[in-house]
């Protein structure tokens, strides 16, 4: 048995998420997220969960794979594969996509998480150490990154090295394995026929999206948003811990910042997470991936592709 699923990826405030309506809605499909902060229950502003452009057609286009986790919990990527997976079998019973007349819709901007799903990685179920942790937590990105090169260099060369989280997750799975051998991911059980739709936009019209969206979800509670995690007894490490407008949002309620400085520090760091996505869709072709680049909101070329695509058998 062979499914098919159409991958719409991009950097943040590219527009993933309308697009990939459009086109689940036009082929009468599913979307699942590929987002590793959108997996929270409660992180909705600040991940850009857009569950109201899901609703936005009629009949409200159905989504997996958000609001599937607690805050407090460490979200694995070996977790989101299988929860993957699990949600692709179940909707295999589907004739539509069990025939391959209709493509499954992924979306989002955790290139890491499509990866595992389109290559059908092998993932190491590694729990997290937390003493590890603690003796890594300040030490410098730099020397994170060389310790990690020295103890597992394939595992380094697909660890996005700027992401101070995803390095020190790297360092866990290379210590597991140093004790011994590790359990690995079970695979799908059969075959996906993915095309990969990568969205490419000039750096100032993104930049320029990024701040009217921050500035957006600002007014529309953002703070309060993290107010309301703290209050629910996420800690601030644990806020810094989910990076980006959680981080930045944190320390200005913490009193570190002032308004202004985390609006313009957030800025600045979601235009470099932008850059850092970019490089890793450039490096998923690299790495053997056909991307197909397009221009933003392009669905009538996804459409036309697609009906080509669904023919073929």
């Amino acid at each position: 048995m062979t499914a098919r699923l159409l991958v719409v990826v991009g950097p943040t405030a590219a527009g993933k998420t309308r697009l990939a309506v459009e086109i689940a809605h036009e082929l009468g499909s599913e979307i699942l997220s590929a987002d590793s902060r959108q997996v929270y229950r409660g992180l909705d502003l600040g991940t850009g969960k857009d569950l109201d452009e899901y609703a936005a057609v009629d009949p409200p286009v159905p989504h997996h794979l958000i609001d599937i986790a607690d805050p407090q919990e460490i979200y694995t990527l070996f977790r989101y594969q299988q929860d993957c997976y699990r949600v692709i079998r179940r909707l295999v019973g589907d004739e539509r996509f069990r025939s391959g007349s209709v493509p499954l819709i992924m979306a989002g901007g955790s290139g890491l998480y499509v990866e595992s799903i389109v290559r059908d990685y092998r993932i190491d179920d590694v729990p997290e150490d937390l003493a590890l942790r603690r003796e890594l937590r300040h030490r410098p990105l730099k020397d994170l990154v060389a310790r990690l090169l020295d103890a597992d260099a394939r595992l380094a060369a697909r660890t996005d090295g700027c992401n101070r989280e995803r390095v020190i997750r790297a360092l866990e799975i290379a210590a597991a394995a140093n004790r011994g051998p590790v359990p690995k991911s079970t695979p799908l059980g059969f075959e996906l026929d993915s095309r990969v739709y990568a969205i490419t936009i000039d750096r100032p019209t993104l930049r320029r999206r990024i701040r009217s969206r921050l500035e957006t979800r600002l007014a529309g509670g953002m703070i309060d948003e993290v107010r309301g995690l703290l209050d629910a007894g996420l800690t601030h490490h644990r806020l810094d811990r989910l990076g980006l407008e959680y981080r930045e949002v944190g320390a200005y309620l913490a009193g570190r910042k002032t308004r202004r400085q985390m609006v313009d520090d957030l800025a600045t760091a979601i235009g470099r997470f932008a850059k850092r996505q970019e490089t890793w869709f450039r490096g998923m072709e690299r790495r053997g991936t056909p991307m197909t680049w397009i221009e933003p909101g392009d669905a009538a070329r996804i459409l036309e592709e697609t009906a080509t695509w669904v023919s073929d058998d």
